[in-house]
């Protein structure tokens, strides 16, 4: 193990000390730390559609604490340690792939198919009863429709073009406009967006990733409007911004 990894293991070990730890680092559990792991994993991600390296460093280095941290928690209740831990996703790793690891062979343009069919044996080792067990419940909630979906697909329940997504979009959408109460709308709001999900799956896009870039869009966009405006922005009318909007968005394909 590398000097750095030890000294990190070090630092962590002595956060955690019951007399002179850190009163915030002893404090914590496996379910207090979640939060901080999840949030430590979007601001990777953040880092990376920046194309900012060292900001992408600092936060791996984060990432990394806290598998630390949760590994040490469990290492002091006798469960595992960090080593469990690599040595588990190691033998995942090389179970994966045995026609890199092992005897195997793989013709060329099967290798999704044969990690999704190893993960699912996996899945079934464990006690899985159904294809869609295992889609984590904190994932975002459009990349867990997008897991749902392509799960229940490699059972053959899936569309085999992209007009049945669609059509479904229009059902769903007229569905949520002729709701009547807002326990109504909440769940029809729900299947829309569910249908969403499908139609952009049907096309190959991961809707996460395609709602994130449109988001980042939006705020570009809108920021540049109330650069343009100034501080009277909010006193304009519905008409003279989206005449700002427009402008924008021209302005951009220049």
């Amino acid at each position: 193990m590398s000097e750095q990894i030890n000294r990190l293991l070090t630092i962590m070990k002595t956060l955690r000390d019951p007399e002179i730890g850190c009163e915030w680092d002893r404090a914590q559990s496996f379910e207090t730390i979640v939060p901080h792991t999840i949030e430590e994993a979007y601001e990777v991600a953040e880092a990376v559609e920046r194309g900012e390296l060292t900001d992408l460093r600092d936060e791996l280095g984060d990432l990394l604490f806290q598998v630390v941290f949760q590994s040490r928690i469990a290492e002091e209740s006798g469960h595992f340690d960090i080593d469990d831990v690599a040595k588990a996703m190691s033998d995942k790793l090389e179970a994966r792939h045995p026609h890199i690891f092992g005897e195997e062979s793989l013709p060329g343009g099967m290798q999704e198919e044969r990690w999704e069919a190893l993960k699912a044996a996996e899945r079934a080792d464990k006690g899985a009863k159904s294809a869609l067990e295992g889609v984590a419940l904190a994932l975002p909630a459009l990349l867990r429709a997008q897991k749902l979906q392509k799960r229940a697909a490699r059972t053959g329940f899936d569309w085999p073009d992209v007009q049945g997504p669609a059509d479904k979009i229009r059902e769903e959408l007229e569905e949520l406009a002729a709701a009547t109460s807002q326990t109504d709308r909440f769940e029809e709001a729900g299947d829309f967006l569910f249908a969403a999900v499908n139609l952009v799956r049907a096309y190959g896009i991961n809707a996460e990733e395609a709602l994130r870039a449109a988001n980042h869009k939006f705020e570009r966009r809108f920021k540049s409007m109330e650069a343009l405006a100034g501080d009277g922005f909010p006193e304009l009318s519905l008409d003279e911004q989206e005449a700002l909007w427009q402008q924008v968005k021209s302005a951009e394909k220049l």
